[in-house]
C-alpha cells in the first residue's frame, strides 16, 4: 500500500506532508522498532529538516532508536555544521536530540559488510552485454550484514526523485547503491551509465543500471521503505511512503511530469547558473547533465558558478590526469585507463558528452565551458573551455530562446529535452 499526496499545480502543505507521513508511517506498524532513515547530503533539494521535524513527532515517542545515514555515496563528509543545515537543527557530535546523525565513510573498510556477488552472467543479461564481471555487493553494515545481522528493526529512505544521469531518476533503491555502497557496485554501475551515455539514460525510468541497483538492494536483509519526494523547484509537490519499489514508481512519473521540460528546437548556447548546493565540478556537472539532450550539435553549454574553485575534493587528482573525454576515447584505450576507479571515469564521459573517436581524433558533440573560479590553465589541462566568470552577466543570456540562447537560473535538476526526440515518451514512462 502506498499513501501519497500530490499537486501538480502547488507545493504540498505542512499540515498536509504531517498527514500523508503519520498515515504512512502508521502502515508500517514501527512501534518499539530501532529505525534507520537514510536521507541525502546537501546536494539535492528537498525539505529534509521539516521531514526530520515530523518524523521526530510522529515516531521518536513510539519507537525503541531513531538514527539517520547520510548517502554520500563518495562525496565528502559532512561535519556537525553542515549536518545542523541540512535538518535545520543542533547537531553536536553527531547526535541530534537523541537521534545519532551518521556520515557514510566510503573510504573506510570498516563500513561496509560484504553482503554477496552478483554473478557476471546475470550482470550480463541485465545490461544487455555490455558489462559481464561478478560484481561484490557491499553495503555500509548499519543495514545489516552477510549474517543477516540488523543493527536496526527497519530502514526508512526518504529522499527526492529528480531525473538522473546514471540510473535514469534517482530516489529509491539509489539511496543504497551508490548511496551508501561500497567501489566496486559503484563503479560498475555507473561505468554501465557512460557505456549507455547519460543523453540516452536520464529521465528514462527502466535501465540497466536500474535493474543493477536494485538487484544489488535486494541483498539487504533488514525491513526497508521509502519515502519518495518530488519537487519543483524549491516546492514538496508529491509524498509517497510504501515499499521500496512500490512508492518509487509514481514519484518518477510525477518527476517526468514536472521536472522533465519538453522544447521544440535545441538551443545552440546554454548558461546553467548553479545553486551553491553544488560546491565542486563533480556535482555541479549536473547543469551539464540536465541540459545535453536540448543542446543543438556543435552548440555550447556554459556552467556559471563563480562560487565553485574545484573540479572535485575528492576525486580531482585522478580528473587532473586522464581529464574529460568522451566515452569512445576511454572505449578505445581502455588498457590505458581502467586503473582508474570506473566511476571517475564514468563521470568524464558524462560531463563530457556524447561525441567519437576515430584514428586518434577526438571529437565532441558540443562544447563544455565553466565559468567558475577554476583558473583557465586547469580548464584547458582538463580538456574544458573556460569562461572568466567576471565577464558573465546572466541577464545578458535572458529572453533569447527564439535566437537559440538559454539562461537557466537554477540549473541542475530539472532535464531539458527535445518532443521529436527519439526517446522513450511521456506515455511509456
Amino acid at each position: 500500500m502506498v499513501v501519497s499526496r500530490t499537486h501538480a499545480d502547488r507545493r504540498l502543505s505542512d499540515t498536509e506532508i504531517r498527514e500523508v507521513l503519520c498515515e504512512g508511517l502508521g502502515e508500517l506498524e514501527l512501534a518499539g522498532k530501532r529505525v534507520l532513515v537514510v536521507i541525502p547530503d546537501g546536494t539535492r533539494t528537498a525539505p529534509i529538516g521539516l521531514l526530520f521535524a515530523v518524523l521526530g513527532d510522529v515516531l521518536s515517542s513510539e519507537v525503541e532508536a531513531l538514527d539517520y545515514l547520510i548517502a554520500l555515496g563518495t562525496h565528502p563528509p559532512m561535519d556537525d555544521a553542515a549536518k545542523g543545515r541540512l535538518l535545520e537543527t543542533t547537531v553536536v557530535d553527531g547526535k541530534a536530540g537523541s537521534s545519532r546523525i551518521f556520515n557514510h565513510r566510503w573510504e573506510s573498510p570498516d563500513t561496509f559488510a560484504t553482503l554477496g556477488t552478483i554473478p557476471g552472467a546475470e550482470v550480463a543479461e541485465e545490461t544487455g552485454g555490455m558489462l559481464e564481471m561478478d560484481i561484490v555487493v557491499r553495503v555500509n553494515q548499519l543495514v545489516g550484514d552477510e549474517d543477516g545481522n540488523t543493527p536496526y528493526d527497519h530502514i526508512l529512505v526518504c529522499g527526492p526523485v529528480f531525473p538522473h544521469e546514471v540510473a535514469g531518476f534517482s530516489g529509491g533503491n539509489k539511496y543504497f547503491v551508490p548511496g551508501i555502497a561500497g567501489q566496486e557496485v559503484i563503479d560498475a554501475t555507473h561505468w554501465v551509465g557512460a557505456l549507455v551515455t547519460s543523453q540516452a539514460i536520464i529521465g528514462v525510468r527502466e535501465t540497466p543500471v536500474r535493474r543493477l541497483i536494485d538487484r544489488a538492494a535486494s541483498f539487504i536483509p533488514t525491513p526497508r521503505s521509502l519515502i519518495a519526494l518530488v519537487m519543483h523547484g524549491q516546492d514538496l509537490r508529491g509524498i509517497f511512503v510504501g515499499g521500496m519499489e512500490e512508492a518509487w514508481l509514481p514519484a518518477t512519473e510525477l518527476s517526468a511530469e514536472l521536472d522533465i521540460v519538453w522544447v521544440d528546437r535545441p538551443f545552440q548556447r546554454v548558461l546553467s547558473v548553479m545553486p551553491e548546493m553544488y560546491d565542486d565540478i563533480w556535482t555541479g556537472a549536473k547543469g551539464m547533465y540536465k541540459l545535453e539532450p536540448a543542446i543543438a550539435d556543435g552548440g555550447e553549454v556554459v556552467i556559471y558558478a563563480p562560487h565553485i574553485t574545484e573540479v572535485s575534493y575528492v576525486h580531482g587528482h585522478h580528473l587532473d590526469q586522464i581529464g574529460y573525454h568522451v566515452r569512445d576515447y576511454f572505449v578505445a584505450q581502455w588498457e590505458k585507463f581502467k586503473h582508474i576507479p570506473w566511476g571517475v571515469v564514468a563521470h568524464s564521459t558524462h560531463l563530457r558528452g556524447d561525441g567519437s573517436y576515430v584514428d586518434g581524433v577526438e571529437r565532441p558533440r558540443i562544447q563544455v565551458t565553466l565559468a567558475t573560479g577554476i583558473p583557465r590553465e586547469r580548464c584547458e589541462a582538463i580538456g574544458l573551455g573556460y569562461l572568466d566568470p567576471a565577464e558573465v552577466d546572466p541577464e545578458e543570456w535572458a529572453d533569447r530562446e527564439d535566437e537559440g540562447v538559454l539562461l537557466v537560473r537554477r540549473a541542475g535538476e530539472q532535464l531539458y529535452r527535445l518532443k521529436n526526440q527519439d526517446h522513450e515518451s511521456k506515455e511509456e514512462r
